[in-house]
């Protein structure tokens, strides 16, 4: 009478003691703990480097978000739109808007002296210091905006070095120079271009992108200069009393001001951004994957190697009452106990290397240039979960070959 051997818990028990007991070729020990320490290196790698890159993602989104606002209100079409006040007053009674902010932008050029730099220049409101991060990432001077009589000049870090200046320790006006808004072709230098000047009373440094492209200044000169109407403007910046409730807020905002207004939440006002550091996640993923490849061929080897040594075995567990299926399981087991333990292990050391790093800084940002100088790291579930599953997939389909070898014995011992 044939013992009946429990198909799913008996499996994992042979392949435990598989795995523990000593083989008859030291070669398949030494083949198993490479493929093991493979998969550790390679789940360690790809767990940090994605905590690294969630790091600067994060680091950097949070950059962006101290110039670009919750939801933004732009032109479907040309630079200028037209805001009427009835507009103005149905976004004030909106509910989940925190503040928002008009203003105007257009190139300009600034000299000072023989130095001289084309800028983006943004007119802005008073309110424009509370729906972004500008007024608290000064870097030198203070944020101060003028007046339209008396406008003062807010540059970026990148632009004040171009034009060779220190905005705080710098009194001699700046001259900037604007086109003006016309309804002819033919450009005319005297009456379409504007020629002032503007006093520098300070500086931003936020990211390079905004550092050495914008200078931000009171939006009434701006308009007055260009020659804009009262109701024209580029921009309608808006804050959020609650950023997660975007999406239902931009809905209301498309059907308040219709299909002539480009309405944008931050991801579409950054989309190229977003789209680079997703296409970088997945190319860097996808390189340390080969970690785990190469690892899975060891297991191939490790596993082949332990098929063949077990032939015995598959014999006698046959004779029991061992079917092909169970035999198959106990060598699948065999290499998902390689990965588990292996990725078990990465997960613990790629953690303890994160929290060391978090803690004290070790791996060092080298150059001084940089907000920070050391490399950031953010841990998320959802790497852990992709690591795991990876490794799992790996190991699965690198013990299958094998173990349909070990069934394979089977099936000839049936046809004896």
């Amino acid at each position: 009478m044939k013992m009946k051997i429990p198909f799913k818990t008996g499996s994992f028990l042979f392949a435990w003691r598989y795995f523990k007991a000593k083989k008859s070729t030291n070669a398949i020990n030494i083949i198993a703990w490479v493929s093991i320490t493979a998969i550790i290196v390679g789940t360690t790698a790809l767990i940090l480097v994605l905590s690294v890159f969630n790091g600067f993602e994060g680091l950097v989104k949070s950059l962006y978000s101290s110039f670009y606002t919750d939801i933004r209100i732009s032109p479907a079409s040309g630079k200028i739109m037209t805001i009427t006040q009835e507009q103005i007053e149905k976004l004030k009674g909106l509910q989940g808007i925190k503040n928002f902010s008009l203003s105007v932008e257009e190139k300009a050029l600034l000299q000072n002296g023989d130095a001289q730099s084309v800028v983006y220049l943004k007119g802005v409101d008073a309110n424009y210091r509370y729906i972004t991060g500008v007024s608290d990432n000064i870097y030198t001077g203070d944020y101060d905006i003028g007046t339209a009589e008396v406008p003062k000049l807010v540059l970026g870090a990148g632009v004040e070095g171009a034009l060779q200046m220190y905005a705080d320790q710098y009194a001699t006006p700046l001259r900037i120079i604007l086109p003006r808004k016309s309804n002819t072709e033919q450009l005319n230098m005297l009456e379409d271009i504007s020629s002032d000047t503007i006093s520098a009373a300070g500086s931003f440094r936020i990211q390079q992108d905004f550092d050495n492209k914008y200078g931000i200044t009171n939006i009434d000169f701006v308009k007055r200069t260009v020659r804009l109407q009262p109701n024209d403007y580029s921009f309608v910046e808006i804050r959020l009393k609650d950023p997660s409730e975007a999406d239902a807020v931009q809905k209301q905002i498309e059907k308040l001001f219709g299909a002539k207004y480009l309405v944008q939440n931050k991801y579409q006002q950054n989309r190229s951004l977003y789209s680079i550091m997703t296409t970088e996640r997945w190319a860097i993923y996808g390189v340390l994957c080969l970690i785990l490849i190469v690892a899975a061929f060891n297991m191939i080897g490790a596993l082949t190697m332990l098929v063949l040594e077990k032939q015995k075995d598959i014999s006698v567990l046959h004779a029991l009452g061992g079917n092909k299926n169970f035999i198959q399981r106990i060598f699948l087991n065999e290499g998902i106990l390689l990965a588990i333990i292996g990725c078990g292990v990465g997960m613990i050391l790629a953690v303890l290397i994160a929290f060391l790093q978090i803690q004290f800084h070790l791996i060092p940002l080298s150059g001084g240039s940089f907000i920070i100088d050391y490399f950031p790291v953010k841990l998320r579930l959802t790497d852990f979960l992709l690591v795991g599953a990876t490794v799992f997939v790996i190991a699965f389909i690198a013990s299958w070959l094998p173990s349909r070898k070990a069934a394979a014995q089977v099936q000839s011992l049936r046809s004896e």
